[in-house]
């Protein structure tokens, strides 16, 4: 086993200068608004899904005959909460979806755009 660095690449290796620029952009207020509007969906989302799933859990070990509680034939309360996590799931990433490409894109777009021509001059 060797503990030598491998080796980059020709060409892709980064120079403290293009290192430094995204340390200047991580500063702007474009990033800043960037990473504030994807945190505005995904902590609610993630708490809501959090607060779904352990709703689902403390029901099945502490309400167990609520739980058993038929609805259609065999079919319990529990399975139907069980396949409705399923769902919430589904639901979330189509939501993120729809969010990211109204909220989240055209502004990551612009900061692309900015790095992008900061590192051209």
């Amino acid at each position: 086993m060797s503990t030598d660095t491998p080796s980059v690449p020709p060409g892709t290796e980064e120079t403290p200068s293009s290192q430094n620029r995204y340390v200047e952009v991580e500063k702007t207020a474009e990033f800043a608004n960037l990473r504030r509007s994807f945190r505005r969906f995904v902590f609610p989302a993630t708490a809501a899904f959090l607060i779904w799933y352990g709703l689902y859990v403390v029901l099945s070990a502490y309400a167990r005959g609520f739980m058993d509680a038929k609805v259609v034939g065999h079919i319990n309360v529990a399975l139907v909460f069980g396949l409705l996590q399923f769902v919430s799931t589904f639901l979330i990433a189509w939501l993120y979806m729809r969010y990211a490409s109204r909220n989240i894109d055209p502004l990551a777009d612009q900061v692309r755009a900015d790095v992008e021509g900061g590192e051209a001059k």
